[in-house]
């Protein structure tokens, strides 16, 4: 779990990785700028009191967070949904993230849910790409607008069994 010690790493890592996908996308653009850590940090100021939250820390640095929360609504039953998923992209491809997706199921199974959604930032293809990878799927239920910014995904979530795993 993530703590509020860990707030300010994690608006670090989550203000430079957002910037190096948005750089993907507008080159020169100058996404790193003190308002955006200030944004970002406020992000997980309130996922820290609301949401579940979780990090990978290795030899006592933040490499990356995960937050999540029931949906709220009819039809949410059994749902989660994973708002963040960042990790600082000088630990992209190490495993940081696959750990804590990792991490993120067997804690969604374990409280029972069966149904996962999130939103992944349209043209950020590498979590685009990851997620697919992980077994996540365009909602049926929810195509995306011609000017869509995001696209929602779902997986299935097989619900923990007493002594399964």
């Amino acid at each position: 779990m993530a703590h509020t010690a860990d707030l300010e790493a994690i608006a670090t890592l989550h203000s430079r990785a957002r910037a190096a996908y948005q750089r993907g996308r507008a080159p020169g653009v100058p996404f790193d700028l003190p308002a955006e850590h200030i944004r970002c940090r406020a992000v997980w100021e309130r996922a820290l009191e609301r949401d579940d939250t979780l990090c990978v820390v290795r030899d006592g640095t933040v490499l990356g967070a995960a937050s999540y929360g029931r949906p709220v609504g009819p039809g949410a039953r059994g749902a989660v949904i994973l708002h963040q998923l960042q990790v600082d992209p000088d630990h992209w491809g190490t495993g940081v993230g696959r750990a804590l997706h990792t991490a993120c199921l067997l804690a969604w199974r374990n409280a029972g849910f069966s149904q996962a959604a999130l939103d992944v930032v349209w043209h950020n293809q590498r979590a685009r790409a990851f997620y697919t990878d992980h077994g996540w799927r365009p909602d049926p239920r929810r195509r995306p607008a011609p000017d869509a910014t995001h696209l929602t995904l779902t997986l299935a979530l097989a619900v923990a069994t007493p002594g399964g795993h």
